[in-house]
């Protein structure tokens, strides 16, 4: 009773003084919310980075990149073949834990063309059907190329939405979903026909938003596709890099593409990727061992590749989280520090004023501990009730931040993080009351009485 007693007083003397409070509170507030406010956004940006991440190919995949001859072998450049179909048999033939090999001839430059339309996808490439299951792509239309497709290079090629949209329309325009099967293209003034059409592939923001705007017809966008959100170009987003990618045999590539490109009059059989995915995470270190082994051999011994896995970009994303998250931290943390000191610097300042008050609780017999708990209760409560209004501040920030500056991944509230920063903004608010309070505690009542 006596504690809930010295908390009304303290929530008293802080309605007294409203504007006073409200100034004292305004570090915590800021603090807080901006502690809350920067966890919400890095794990938004954490979650997004992860689920392109998996999107564009799971994490057992692994990428055999080209790399420039070492220098101890540079009076071997010369024979360097780069990576070609032969490494490919090779990898599928001798090394047993790697469960797909999926090989990639693109080309730059390209542009493709409907009637009048013109339009620069993400990437054409020449594939294998073992792409789909490589880069986790799933048919929604049509099929995908046949052997005989393959065999004799014909024009056929599978395409995104993306590419649908931009060449023949969006679903949202037509109002009904257009399938264009069979439908004619140009690929660098190369005649190409459509045999297949992948489903759509959107981030989980995307997709929530898409969804809404179906519930309430009054948010659904009208004459084009709705905007893109996210910083930096847009094949930076694998969703948008996944459907707007045109695929074609590989051996249609090299017949039509890139055969006259080589030097000499001798075409160039270089493979632009070659990606590979091993049986299980738990053989990834004797996995890559068995396909250097085999790729040394068709290389003759020169290592001019070199293996890049979903692990790698795992720690770089985890790295950059860490980083964002340590510096969020801080700045939230000096707010915080700020707003103790405002709070020690208030509570003087209130116990200065209060010096005659102080004597005549203690001369009717109130003791020194009790002159304590209220001054200190007093800082408790003010922080408390700015972490609290630190909360609510997130997040409207939250959404100011989205408006002015949005993101592909929506930002998370993380109710640990929420009560890691009342709990941390209260810890502040004893440790600057304390010296009020033990200031106070320690004024004799006769001192005290003349004061003023």
């Amino acid at each position: 009773m006596i504690l809930f007693n010295t908390i009304l007083i303290g929530l008293k003397e802080i309605w007294t003084h409203k504007f006073r409070s409200i100034l004292t509170m305004l570090g915590i507030v800021l603090g807080v919310a901006s502690l809350v406010s920067m966890a919400a956004i890095v794990k938004g940006m954490e979650n997004g980075m992860k689920e392109a991440l998996i999107a564009m190919g799971g994490l057992d995949k692994v990428l055999i990149e080209q790399q420039k001859v070492p220098v101890h072998q540079n009076h071997m450049r010369d024979m360097s073949p780069g990576r070609t179909l032969k490494d490919v048999h090779a990898l599928m033939q001798s090394a047993p834990l790697l469960k797909v090999v999926s090989p990639e001839m693109g080309m730059d430059r390209v542009v493709v063309a409907r009637g009048a339309k013109t339009y620069r996808p993400s990437e054409v490439v020449g594939v294998w059907k073992a792409v789909l299951e490589m880069n986790l792509y799933e048919l929604q239309h049509g099929r995908f190329f046949t052997e005989l497709d393959e065999e004799n290079a014909h024009s056929v090629c599978v395409i995104g939405t993306g590419v649908r949209d931009e060449l023949f329309g969006s679903p949202q325009e037509a109002g009904r979903e257009i399938v264009p099967i069979g439908e004619e293209i140009r690929i660098n003034d190369q005649p190409f026909t459509i045999v297949g059409m992948f489903k759509h592939y959107e981030s989980e923001m995307d997709r929530k938003v898409r969804e809404e705007g179906l519930k309430d017809p009054t948010q659904q966008q009208v004459g084009g596709p709705s905007r893109q959100r996210g910083w930096g170009r847009k094949n930076w987003n694998a969703f948008w890099r996944k459907n707007n990618t045109i695929y074609m045999p590989l051996n249609s590539m090299w017949v039509r593409f890139r055969a006259a490109t080589g030097t000499n009059n001798v075409p160039d059989p270089t493979l632009t990727d070659i990606d590979i995915k091993v049986a299980s995470m738990e053989v990834l270190g004797p996995a890559l061992q068995q396909a250097r082994n085999v790729l040394m051999v068709t290389h003759h011994g020169i290592e001019d590749f070199n293996f890049r896995t979903q692990e790698n970009q795992i720690e770089d994303i985890n790295k950059r989280i860490k980083n964002a998250r340590l510096s969020g931290g801080i700045i939230a943390g000096l707010s915080l520090l700020v707003g103790g000191i405002g709070i020690m610097n208030i509570m003087l300042a209130s116990i200065n004023e209060r010096i005659r008050e102080i004597g005549i609780c203690k001369a009717i017999g109130a003791t020194g501990l009790s002159i304590f708990l209220q001054i200190l209760i007093e800082s408790v409560v003010i922080s408390f009730l700015g972490a609290l209004m630190g909360l609510a501040a997130s997040k409207g920030l939250i959404f100011f931040l989205s408006e002015i500056s949005p993101t592909q991944n929506t930002p998370i509230l993380q109710g640990q993080v929420m009560l890691i920063a009342v709990l941390f903004s209260t810890a502040v608010g004893v440790v600057a009351g304390l010296f009020p309070a033990i200031k106070a505690a320690r004024l004799s009542p006769i001192s005290a009485l003349r004061y003023g």
